[in-house]
């Protein structure tokens, strides 16, 4: 029902546009051409008026008198009274030898030079109908002989011409006249035009490019600046060589205008329906969904791990019997993994016990036997230094593995980070590796590349590479061992990198690699070193990997980040001092 309505909807307005819009674009059109025809009528009669206004001023006595003196200076400066009589824009007089003797003009820019040019090319034309554009400015021209007495037998001592600027003002006027926009085009350049400002000097290009291929032709749309129009031309020019044409161009965003009142109308019916269908369909469907819905609802908690939502077993029908079945299996799921989680702290509790029982053990027992020794009287310095010695290693054992169970138990806030040189923690981890007689035959070389300045708890992090060290010492060979300890920086992020020429990792430990308790090929491992490097990188808000295990050697990666590190142990400052 709602896509049916929606549907509807959608064509209906779809329809009522489309046809509104045909009719609106027709009417558009007939005011086009009713316009362009007033004009013409308009321009004709203008064109008469203006034509016997400038044969008046050239039979004037006052111009045939200024004609028959040949200075020019003189001509013009007495010309000036009669140019006030005409009431022109452009008003020049040309002897008849063709030059121009007397200019003036509203239009600073128009020159004696623009004017010679006109004329000769007016007294070429056939039309009566003459445009002159100077300084972008267009005028229309009209050019009438002076003669000495009558037309047809006084010599001829001159022409008159007078002429009227097209220029915003007339636009004003003709576009009252056609009801219409108007641009008035010498070329392809526009004169006078009473769209804006902004958009003429924009949109000019769709003027020039579109508008005349709609001047024998059928109206056309153009768009000016975010307005669609439709738009015609007339050719004013006649035979003139540059085309002068008046564009009409009727608005059909404003002629469309009340559409949005009407779509916003529709728009409301049909969501009115929507609505009412909607409350419609889900009264009806309520009843019959709300029982099922509870159950999906049960079923995505269960699937999230929420054994406890609420589902209405209540009714008689075969979906109130499924919800009851559904809440049955999920007690039983629930007791069964109460067990599972049960068995599982166990089985952890014990292996971490014997794991740690063992150890104990096995240092209790040599401290044990070692102080028993250490009572004896006849022992040399040198063997009551070596018993000691060994005490002193079993009481470490006993302490490095108290240290990581205890790492567990720590939060992040217990870091204690600041400025440091990574190279200086890594040789002093390399330092206390080297104090194990076993490991003592074993090359550490350490490389440093570029600034090794980061954010880090020097003591944790020099704890982790231990650890890291103490194992790829361990896993190479009694002879022509070698670790290689490299130390990058990448972008603001920190890169340490430790490899051993090993036998390498076994396939079955590699997934498993970081988890509490395992241990491979060490008589006295506890199984939880790489554990606590682990943890220790991630509360750094780094990471630690196994970057490839090749056969005989194995790489360990470790990157700690730059500036988020810093911003994460700020926030942690006041926990973590409160704490220690």
């Amino acid at each position: 029902m709602l896509l049916i309505s929606a549907g509807l909807t959608t064509t209906s307005l779809l329809l009522v546009q489309r046809s509104v819009q045909s009719h609106v674009r027709e009417g558009l059109r007939v005011d086009l051409r009713n316009s362009v025809s007033t004009f013409e009528n308009f321009q004709h009669e203008r064109e008469k008026m203006l034509t016997r206004s400038a044969e008046l001023l050239a039979d004037l006595p006052i111009t045939r008198a200024l004609m028959t003196s040949h200075d020019p200076a003189t001509i013009q400066d007495a010309s000036a009274d009669v140019w006030q009589l005409a009431g022109s824009d452009l008003f020049v007089l040309v002897d008849r030898n063709g030059a121009v003797v007397g200019l003036h003009t509203k239009s600073p820019g128009f020159t004696r030079e623009t004017a010679q040019k006109y004329f000769h090319q007016s007294l070429d034309e056939g039309d009566s109908r003459h445009w002159w554009l100077g300084a972008h400015h267009l005028y229309q021209a009209f050019v009438q002989p002076i003669y000495f007495g009558a037309k047809t037998e006084g010599p001829l001592l001159g022409f008159l011409v007078i002429g009227y600027e097209i220029d915003d003002r007339l636009a004003q006027e003709v576009s009252k006249v056609s009801a219409s926009q108007v641009a008035f085009l010498y070329g392809n350049e526009v004169v006078a035009s009473t769209l804006a400002a902004a958009q003429k000097e924009k949109d000019s290009p769709a003027l020039r490019e579109l508008v005349p291929d709609s001047a024998h032709g059928e109206p056309r749309d153009v768009k000016v600046g975010n307005e669609h129009f439709l738009a015609t031309s007339l050719d004013l020019s006649g035979q003139q060589s540059i085309p002068v044409r008046l564009s009409v161009l009727g608005s059909y965003d404003e002629a469309t205008r009340f559409l949005g009142q009407l779509n916003r109308l529709l728009l409301l019916l049909g969501l009115a329906a929507v609505l009412v269908g909607s409350a419609l369909v889900f009264f009806i469907s309520h009843t019959f969904t709300r029982p099922l819905g509870s159950l999906v609802a049960g079923v995505r908690a269960l699937e999230r791990g929420d054994f406890h939502h609420p589902v209405d077993p209540s009714g008689g029908d075969e979906v109130a019997e499924l919800t009851r079945a559904f809440d049955r299996m999920r007690a039983s799921l629930l007791k069964t993994q109460h067990a599972l989680i049960e068995s599982e702290q166990l089985a952890t509790i014990g292996r971490m016990a014997s794991s740690i029982s063992h150890d104990l053990r096995h240092s209790l027992a040599a401290i044990v036997a070692n102080s028993e020794f250490l009572c004896d009287s006849h022992l040399t310095p040198v063997q009551r230094e070596e018993l000691y010695q060994e005490v002193r290693g079993g009481v470490n054992q006993m302490t490095d593995l108290i240290d990581s169970l205890l790492e567990f138990a720590r939060t992040r806030e217990s870091l204690s980070p600041a400025y440091g040189d990574l190279c200086d923690t890594v040789q002093r981890s390399v330092q206390a590796v080297r104090l194990h007689p076993r490991h003592q035959g074993t090359s550490i070389a350490v490389t440093c590349n570029g600034s090794s300045t980061a954010w880090f708890d020097a003591r944790k992090l020099e704890r982790a590479l231990y650890n890291l060290l103490l194992n790829a010492c361990e896993a190479a060979p009694s002879a022509n061992g070698r670790v290689e300890v490299v130390v990058d920086q990448q972008g603001e992020s920190s890169i340490i990198t430790i490899a051993d020429n090993g036998s390498g990792i076994p396939e079955a430990l590699r997934d498993k690699l970081f988890h509490p308790f395992v241990s491979h090929g060490k008589e006295n491992g506890t199984g939880l070193g790489l554990t606590v490097v682990q943890k220790i990188v991630q509360d750094h808000g780094g990471e630690v990997s196994v970057e490839r295990t090749p056969d005989a050697k194995t790489v360990f990666r470790v990157v700690l980040p730059g500036r988020v590190a810093e911003t994460f142990s700020n926030a942690a400052k006041a926990p973590a001092a409160s704490h220690r």
